[in-house]
């Protein structure tokens, strides 16, 4: 049997732990304790995980009631060389020097063990407060500008000019007590190769000729905001910078996850004042000349533009395109989306030989696969993504045809303080869409990934078989019934997902069809891998009268587990009823800038 690809599964950059195998998981919680009782150990309290990337883990910690510190761990299993780049940060990062910079603390070797010690920028990166927030207003996104203006400024004002090469929202902490930033993660900082206007930096002479001036030293950042020359790997230069800073302000005034959306959503109808949302726009412009122009110009006058006089933040109450239904819970979710976004890359992109692409290798690099695809596409797979960010479960079934789009939704955020910023990721996802030309469908699935069951074997040869006392949790909600059953939602109506490998056996898909006729939403996918299935699922029962009924027809489905045959993926999603929302085709929004009388923005 050939293995199929798994890799289009997770939109998220990494993997929930809830997610992992069994051994995986433990593992890895092995791996994360030890890290923190080394810190402990050298008298570190308040230890707090505060995320993982390519080549590590970082811990956050305190030595004293005003110090506090972080901590990157270097992935063990990754070759030395590769272990080595966090030398090679800490080197960087010790030769910047600013206020707005984290200092370099120290880099240690224990063993195999590599860890770079820094200091803790106070707040919390701008990704995550955006999520929390929604788009922020114009005075913020300013005041963010005007200090990493500071930044750069100094850091080409060094001997040796260095660029930072990632900079985007989660590697900038803002104090919103304070308003100040920090600019953090210098892993694909070096030496500019040239200025600003191309011209190579050289002390003298002589390392002009020994320099290598045909290769670029330049490090691949985030291709959700790095701009197209250092995409294209060319010299390094000042501009990589420029163009990630405009992506990351863009992204937080309009509240996204990309600077993709720009042609959709520009910078120019997001309430911004108008000489620096022009500006903006233009850095973010397909002519390099143009680009090049607005970066030289926003540089040099964002130190008067940042007087622009402005109003406080002022958070509209933003309506959602979709509904949206809040509930309360006391657990935590952690949401994971399930998209058919292979075909729609495959289709997007041109890429004829997507089957043949190492699936490690595109889950690990899967942004990069975007390349070929037109920017309001790669903005659309990005806003999708982005609603997974929010603890929401539920589903997306978008339709495109000649005279517009239909889009069915279940949406159910777990966090009423988050509705206006979901509402914004809504709206935002349903514009990109609306600019979108092909005739199709895009079908997304939202569950809770700690409420994934985990069904491991020895081998491909074996049968998956659950334990006894295993059961799929579901909420019963008791809604009026509906008498027109043509306004029912069906399990099997949206056609099969382009993206399924996983033919279920006969008798599970009867037990569905019995399921289909009992009033209830939710979903449920089965994740078929060599040595673990994966029963990813959210039900909400609204029939209570059906509840031993729904109940008994549920835990047949996982009895029925040991039918499965092969490797790959299945999934259902059923909408509490029909009710489609239309919307028309639109290339792009209108232009909106701040008004001159600051007072009107307020009305």
């Amino acid at each position: 049997m050939s293995k199929p690809n798994l890799q289009q599964f997770y939109i998220a950059q990494e993997q929930s732990i809830y997610l992992l195998n069994h051994h995986d998981a433990t593992k890895m919680r092995n791996w994360l304790d030890l890290c923190q009782q080394q810190l402990q150990q050298l008298g570190y309290s308040d230890i707090e995980y505060v995320g993982k990337g390519a080549y590590g883990f970082a811990f956050a910690a305190s030595i004293a009631a005003d110090e506090h510190h972080v901590f990157k761990f270097s992935r063990i299993t990754l070759p030395e060389h590769v272990q080595d780049r966090l030398e090679e940060e800490g080197f960087m990062l010790e030769q910047v020097t600013h206020d707005l910079v984290p200092a370099f603390l120290g880099y240690f070797k224990i063993g195999k063990q590599r860890i770079l010690a820094m200091q803790r920028a106070q707040g919390m990166d701008l990704e995550q407060y955006s999520l929390k927030n929604g788009p922020l207003c114009a005075a913020q996104v300013m005041h963010i500008a005007s200090q990493i203006v500071d930044v750069l400024l100094h850091l080409r004002q060094q001997n040796r000019v260095i660029i930072h090469g990632d900079i985007k929202p989660s590697n900038i902490v803002y104090n919103p007590s304070t308003g100040e930033v920090g600019l953090i993660d210098w892993g694909s900082s070096v030496f500019a190769q040239v200025d600003s206007k191309g011209q190579f930096y050289s002390r003298n002479v002589m390392e002009l000729m020994s320099g290598d001036l045909q290769n670029s030293n330049a490090r691949l950042g985030d291709v959700y905001f790095i701009g197209e020359e250092q995409l294209a790997g060319e010299l390094s230069s000042v501009r990589f910078d420029e163009q990630g800073l405009a992506g990351t302000l863009y992204a937080l005034a309009s509240g996204q996850s990309c600077r993709f959306g720009s042609k959709v959503i520009p910078a120019t109808a997001l309430g911004l004042p108008k000489e620096f949302a022009v500006t903006l726009q233009n850095m973010m412009s397909d002519d390099i000349k143009l680009r090049h122009q607005a970066g030289d110009y926003f540089i040099n006058n964002m130190k008067y533009m940042k007087n622009i006089v402005m109003p406080a933040q002022h958070v509209p109450d933003t309506v959602s395109a979709l509904p949206v239904w809040m509930h309360h819970t006391d657990q935590e979710l952690e949401s994971v989306v399930y998209s058919s976004r292979r075909s729609f890359l495959k289709e997007e992109a041109h890429l004829n030989d997507f089957d043949n692409i190492d699936d490690v290798q595109l889950d690990n690099y899967y942004k990069n696969f975007l390349q070929g695809m037109g920017d309001n596409a790669k903005a659309f797979l990005a806003a999708v993504s982005r609603l997974a960010k929010f603890p929401v479960v539920g589903g997306l079934a978008i339709h495109w045809t000649q005279q517009g789009l239909a889009i069915d939704s279940n949406l159910n955020l777990y966090d009423e303080k988050l509705r206006l910023s979901f509402s914004a990721a809504v709206n935002n996802m349903v514009t990109l869409a609306r600019a979108i030309d092909r005739e199709g469908i895009f079908k997304a699935c939202f569950f809770n990934a700690k409420q994934t069951k985990h069904i491991e074997r020895d081998n491909s040869q074996l049968a998956f078989v659950p334990p006894h006392e295993m059961a799929l949790s579901f909420e019963v909600l008791d809604l009026p019934s509906i008498s027109d059953e043509s306004r029912l939602h069906s399990y099997f109506e949206d056609e099969k997902d382009p993206d399924e490998q996983l033919n279920l056996p006969d008798q599970m898909l009867q037990t569905l069809a019995l399921l289909n006729l009992i009033h209830h939403t939710g979903c449920i996918i089965f994740e078929a891998l060599e040595t673990d299935l994966k029963i990813h699922n959210y039900l909400s029962l609204l029939d209570a009268s059906k509840e031993n009924e729904f109940k008994a027809l549920v835990e047949n489905l996982i009895a029925q587990v040991p039918l499965i045959k092969g490797i790959g993926v299945s999934g259902f999603m059923k909408f509490p009823y029909k009710d489609s929302k239309h919307f028309s085709a639109q290339s792009s929004l209108s232009e909106d800038y701040l008004p001159l009388n600051p007072k009107l923005a307020l009305n």
